[in-house]
């Protein structure tokens, strides 16, 4: 009989210490109930959010995995099994599944859909095309509203969803700060992904820069941290900014809510909106999103840099890279 290997989430992780709190383990296939799919991975996404979900937090986005389930996250693989006439076997699909060799899965609620493989490498399906490149584009464009010739900044801009939001705004016109990590990241930043102005959060300082370098202050802040780097922000935005607040990475590793910003009275003086926005709310929105991600990426205007890991197994030390802020671009393990 087949069996299964996957990663089981044991106990709440301290910090980075997830070697501490998940086990990697081994089942036998067990059979579909009426509905079900069960995929065969061929990548899992490391996705910063998905570190909440480890928490025993309740105040998230969604409800804490339960101890001793399997560990949950993107994936894209084919179907090898289905109780769904809409997905037959061997169908590319990429869904909410599990960090496993297979992933048995409900489509209608692990968002999951076919995709084409037309694309010259697939694992776009988890960059330009995929929910990342969903994610920059709702938030630069719909949640931001970003218009050409507007100054947004975008913090963990070297990521694989800040990354992909650098080069949706500076398509949309716009010119952009990237804020990252060190002088490779910001190299990244000005001399590929085409962006104005780079930041290194870890030597510049970021008030000071932005006040000589945008003197009429970002009209959109795309955050993907929270934290001392939003109030740097804060002071330095235009009348009638947003902030589109797309993740909260400094937050994401602990048990308690984070503090509120230290120059949250900027929100009054600039007149400035902030909205919360999570890609899946918008699934229904497919159609729309890709026709434009799809026209940049083919005009090469839109490309994702990929950090892959090979094997199942190893799964804990790309989590960790991501998380850690020592990878560029999109963090993706190789399961077959």
């Amino acid at each position: 009989m087949t069996t299964n290997r996957f990663w089981q989430l044991d106990a709440h992780p301290k910090g980075d210490d997830f070697a501490s709190a998940l086990s990697f383990r081994e089942e036998a296939l067990q059979p579909l109930a009426e509905g079900q799919v069960r995929i065969a991975a061929q990548w899992l996404s490391m996705d910063a959010g998905t570190r909440m979900w480890m928490s025993p937090r309740t105040d998230g986005y969604q409800p804490p995995l339960p101890l001793g389930s399997k560990m949950s996250g993107l994936v894209m693989g084919r179907v090898v099994e289905t109780r769904d006439p809409a997905f037959p076997e061997g169908t590319l699909v990429r869904c909410f599944g599990q960090w496993a060799d297979y992933s048995v899965v409900t489509p209608a609620e692990s968002g999951m859909m076919a995709l084409d493989e037309s694309l010259p490498d697939l694992r776009e399906h988890f960059g330009a095309l995929g929910m990342n490149g969903w994610t920059a584009l709702l938030g630069v464009r719909d949640t931001a509203r970003i218009q050409p010739g507007q100054w947004i900044a975008v913090s963990a801009a070297a990521g694989a969803t800040g990354s992909l939001a650098v080069q949706v705004a500076r398509n949309l016109g716009a010119h952009v700060v990237g804020i990252a990590g060190g002088p490779a990241k910001c190299a990244y930043l000005t001399e590929e992904l085409g962006a104005d102005i780079a930041i290194d959060y870890k030597a510049d300082d970021i008030a000071a820069r932005l006040a000589a370098e945008v003197p009429g202050g970002l009209n959109g802040y795309f955050d993907n941290v929270g934290g001392p780097i939003l109030d740097a922000i804060l002071p330095n935005m235009a009348l009638f900014g947003c902030v589109a607040v797309c993740g909260l990475v400094a937050a994401y590793d602990a048990d308690k809510p984070l503090p509120g910003p230290a120059r949250y009275d900027q929100v009054l003086m600039k007149r400035l909106r902030i909205e919360g926005f999570f890609v899946p709310d918008h699934f229904h929105r497919a159609e729309e999103f890709i026709p434009p991600l799809r026209q940049w990426h083919d005009e090469g205007r839109l490309v994702s840099r990929f950090d892959e890991t090979p094997g199942l197994e190893n799964t804990l030390a790309a989590y960790a890279r991501m998380l850690g802020g020592g990878a560029i671009g999109k963090v993706l393990v190789k399961v077959a």
